[in-house]
């Protein structure tokens, strides 16, 4: 697995932090990183960036930004109203392959989720990870809500003959309630794919040293971790 997108069922659900995660359990088995962006939205020229995070909260990744828009919009969008070149999927995809070719694992963390378009001909996270042939990991949230948008993503994915190598929830509560506990069975079934982890809320705050310590247990073994779906399910879950 040389490539793998990362990508969400909206914003705000986690991606950047489960990436680095996802970075970190790399790093610690000796493996070289490389980070994709292809999009940064919503971030001035000089400002810290999503893929700056990974690098902050994960270690020694090769950062690389493929285009920044200031405005906090689709990318497509961004770029149309930045007067500035769009990223297009050949673009990301060229990216992708070239890191590829000096690191053991290339993360490329999309924006939004994965129909968001980055340029006017209506190229996406998706067009890039066929272009790759990259197995795709999804980043959902945990309450209501969850299961219709990670069944609409993984059906467009299956549409699309691109691999859903696992769900992983991006902010677990530290109190989850009633419908976040049931999601954890519901998951699987909607999207088809098993849960490959949950990591906690607030990850992002933690100091760097504690986070690549505890990276590992927030992540199922497919990703490089030791989180065990199943017991996790069932002591969330136990009356």
């Amino acid at each position: 697995m040389p490539v793998l997108v990362i990508t969400g069922t909206g914003t705000e659900v986690g991606k950047t932090v489960t990436t680095a995660a996802v970075a970190a359990a790399a790093l610690a088995s000796g493996r070289s990183v490389a980070v994709l962006k292809p999009a940064q939205t919503g971030v001035l020229p000089g400002a810290h960036g999503d893929a700056d995070e990974v690098a902050r909260l994960a270690g020694a990744v090769t950062r690389v930004e493929l285009a920044r828009y200031p405005e906090p919009l689709a990318p497509a969008t961004a770029a149309r109203r930045a007067g500035l070149a769009p990223v297009r999927p050949q673009d990301v995809a060229e990216a992708a392959g070239k890191l590829a070719a000096g690191h053991d694992l290339v993360l490329v963390e999309g924006a939004g989720g994965l129909l968001v378009r980055l340029d006017d001909e209506g190229g996406t996270l998706a067009d890039a990870a066929r272009l790759l042939d990259a197995p795709v990991l999804l980043v959902a949230s945990a309450g209501l809500g969850t299961l219709n948008t990670t069944e609409l993503t993984s059906r467009e994915l299956r549409t699309r003959g691109l691999d859903l190598l696992g769900v992983v929830v991006g902010s677990w509560p530290g109190d989850p309630d009633l419908a976040s506990r049931c999601n954890l069975a519901d998951l699987p079934v909607v999207s088809g794919a098993p849960l490959a982890g949950a990591v906690p809320e607030g990850s992002g705050r933690l100091g760097p040293a504690a986070f690549r310590d505890s990276a590992g247990t927030w992540l199922a073994p497919r990703l490089g971790g030791t989180w065990d779906a199943a017991e996790f399910t069932r002591r969330q879950t136990a009356p």
